[in-house]
């Protein structure tokens, strides 16, 4: 492989830190490390000693290494706020980009980032939605895509193992703030899940939210969620999420005509029914009949390349025109659920899709201007563990044994 790809990375903190250490590794072999940008000077001064490349080139100001001439593509990884912004000014110099999780904190601003995007068509612009590369949700979306198993009737989604303790919000004044970080639980851990929600499943049509803020934890955002969702087919959907469950689950449910579908510690399971469910009910005479069914454990590629699979298939995409794992454009998806739920417990009623943008703006800056963003000194973390809720991490953070 002659050609490299010369990255630089905006932000060295955990997952900045995270995606150097992969290329220094090899696990990216046509991406090669050219330079680091960060404000922090401690951060910047930790990142010279990590040995990330050769002749890297290292700036307390990101613009000032856009302009640079040195990288080809950037990885943007830090705070939410600023997503978009970087982003928009690597498209603006041709810069090939990747945008951390979230997309950004509101659809506006997404919205900005999505239009300047269009203006710049040789700019590959990937969103790091890592889990899209994992084998149990490819296979699921494969098979609810198919036909076979009819239209989806429910969607359940628990997902409580994204436990927190108090000292994670307190490694960064600006976690877990309206201002720093603009909102808590559905902007930090859930993106994933709410980017494989509405992959797999679709967009709703209408939220209703219940939130709890700093529940479980001393912080102003939500760490406590409970959503119900209603589908253009009529379908219905329940989303619940938290970081303070002590030992959550993780559990996925997608009830079909034909079929029910359960994710859970890092297995797939097909309950396939002997007929659909509407021909069931419309030809059985028993008042408590139930439908034939057959469980199968369903077999996948077993491929699950998280970040490395992300950032492979950008540089082949920028290489070779080969496809992005999630085109920076879907990133807005996501975010439009998490702004509806955040606007429905704001207002307390149902919000319907599309929301009013600008409505979601002027209350989120409302609690803005209230926010205190803490004083505190950074404190930076191996954050491997904390990407995949298979059986493994179970057994590493819960002790659970085959």
């Amino acid at each position: 492989m002659d050609k490299k790809i010369r990255l630089g990375i905006i932000g060295i903190g955990n997952m900045g830190s995270m995606h150097a250490k992969n290329v220094k590794d090899g696990k990216c072999p046509e991406i090669v490390v050219s330079a680091i940008a960060d404000n922090n000077p401690e951060r910047l001064e930790w990142s010279k000693s990590q040995g990330y490349g050769e002749n890297l080139a290292f700036f307390d100001d990101a613009i000032k290494m856009l302009d640079s001439g040195l990288i080809d593509a950037c990885i943007v990884a830090v705070p939410h706020y600023d997503h978009t912004k970087y982003a928009i000014e690597c498209m603006k110099r041709g810069i090939h980009v990747m945008v951390e999780k979230p997309a950004g904190v509101y659809t506006k601003q997404v919205r900005e980032m999505n239009e300047e995007a269009k203006k710049h068509k040789d700019v590959v612009f990937g969103m790091m939605f890592n889990q899209r590369t994992n084998c149990i949700y490819r296979k699921l979306k494969e098979l609810v895509d198919s036909g076979k198993y009819g239209n989806i009737r429910r969607t359940n989604w628990l997902i409580t193992d994204w436990y927190r303790p108090q000292a994670y919000y307190n490694s960064g004044g600006w976690r877990a703030t309206w201002a720093g970080e603009g909102g808590g639980v559905l902007l930090n851990q859930c993106p994933h899940q709410l980017d494989l929600w509405q992959w797999i499943c679709g967009m709703p049509k209408s939220v209703k939210s219940h939130l709890h803020y700093g529940k479980w934890h001393d912080i102003e955002v939500e760490d406590d969620v409970t959503v119900y969702v209603e589908y253009e087919n009529g379908a219905t959907g329940v989303f619940i999420t938290t970081t303070g469950d002590g030992c959550g689950s993780n559990r996925f449910e997608i009830q079909m005509d034909k079929a029910k579908f359960v994710v859970e510690d890092g297995k797939l399971f097909l309950y396939e029914f002997k007929m659909s469910e509407p021909e069931f009910s419309r030809t059985n005479t028993d008042p408590f009949g139930s439908i034939e069914t057959t469980r199968i454990e369903v077999e996948t590629d077993g491929e699950n390349l998280q970040h490395v699979g992300v950032c492979n298939a950008w540089a082949g995409a920028i290489l070779r025109g080969e496809p992005l794992v999630a085109n920076g454009f879907e990133g807005i998806n996501s975010l439009t659920i998490s702004n509806a739920i955040h606007l429905s417990a704001f207002l307390d009623k149902t919000i319907e899709l599309p929301f009013d943008e600008e409505l979601y703006y002027d209350e989120l800056m409302k609690r803005v201007k209230t926010s205190k963003v803490k004083e505190t000194k950074a404190v930076f973390a191996d954050t491997s563990s904390t990407f995949d809720g298979n059986k493994k991490i179970l057994e590493e953070h819960y002790k659970l044994k085959n």
